[in-house]
């Protein structure tokens, strides 16, 4: 049951997206929900772009993209939406770069990329090297144009959820896999939740008193009416997570929200306002749910 912090919530359902896709590539731009690429039942990048109407809540199919890739990252400029990178057929990095001009209702190519790039993002969040997870922190500075390394996350974590709120960067949950130092271990899910002061530079891991509830990767994070949200993912259980848990900055603690009307996994999220939208993603297949956790004064 949710707390009273909880109350605050709700989720409001969409109608379905025309394709089943994970992976998808979201943007909102003029009211519309855009939906772009992903990867459809047969496990193969889509080509297929279609808009949600927020006004009348009806699907409309958009012209393919000209290349069809999953994992694509876009950026909305005015009337135009860029998708860049992604994945191909192949299973090969994109450098395809691509403009939907809403307007003209039509795709333009532009230049590639000089790299071809795929899980491109506009902040990164560590990962994995190869097989083994990595603990790397970076951060880009647009001014300057030049990374800089920061002290390295505490622990060893694939998929994990990562956040940014109140000067700090929060790393959430993940798969915590073997390293060079415990490579006979066995993966497993955990709770775990690591803050970057930005300020002072430094990481501080909570104590097990203020981790999440669900161990949890593969998940939704986001940041909603001061909670920092965890959504959904992968967890010890058989089937994807529905669970829901926010981070309540002020009271410091984390609080069980509204459940997911669908559970799923490897979903595409987008914050627009007041909603945290949940996109596609994985039930017992390629889903087509569209769900978005709201401030009840937004619904």
């Amino acid at each position: 049951m949710a707390t009273s912090g909880g109350r605050a919530f709700a989720w409001q359902v969409f109608p379905p997206m025309p394709t089943c896709r994970v992976y998808g590539t979201v943007a909102y731009q003029d009211g519309h929900l855009l939906v772009l690429g992903g990867c459809g039942r047969a496990g193969l990048p889509l080509d297929t772009a279609e808009t949600l109407d927020m006004a009348s809540h009806t699907w409309l199919a958009l012209a393919p993209l000209p290349t069809a890739r999953a994992g694509a990252a876009a950026v909305v400029l005015g009337k135009q939406v860029l998708v860049v990178g992604g994945v191909d057929e192949g299973q090969s990095p994109v450098a395809a770069v691509e403009a939907f001009l809403a307007d003209e209702g039509r795709w333009e190519r532009r230049a590639t990329l000089p790299q071809a790039a795929m899980g491109v993002a506009t902040v990164e969040r560590g990962g994995r090297q190869g097989k083994l997870p990595v603990t790397a922190f970076e951060a880009f500075d647009l001014e300057a144009c030049t990374w800089t390394r920061h002290p390295s996350l505490p622990s060893r974590r694939a998929f994990a959820g990562c956040a940014m709120a109140e000067g700090n960067v929060f790393s959430l949950g993940g798969l915590q896999q073997p390293g060079p130092h415990n490579f006979y271990s066995r993966p497993h899910f955990v709770n775990t939740v690591e803050m970057f002061d930005l300020e002072h530079g430094s990481w501080t891991k909570l104590p097990r008193s203020l981790r999440m509830r669900d161990k949890r990767a593969d998940f939704v994070v986001g940041s909603l009416g001061g909670h920092i949200m965890a959504i959904g993912g992968l967890g010890n259980q058989p089937c994807p997570l529905g669970s829901v848990e926010g981070f309540s900055l002020a009271r410091r603690r984390w609080e069980a929200l509204p459940a997911m009307p669908t559970a799923r996994c490897s979903c595409s999220s987008l914050q627009a306002g007041p909603r945290l939208f949940v996109i596609g993603g994985v039930a017992q297949g390629p889903s087509q749910a569209v769900e978005a956790l709201c401030l009840r004064d937004g619904v």
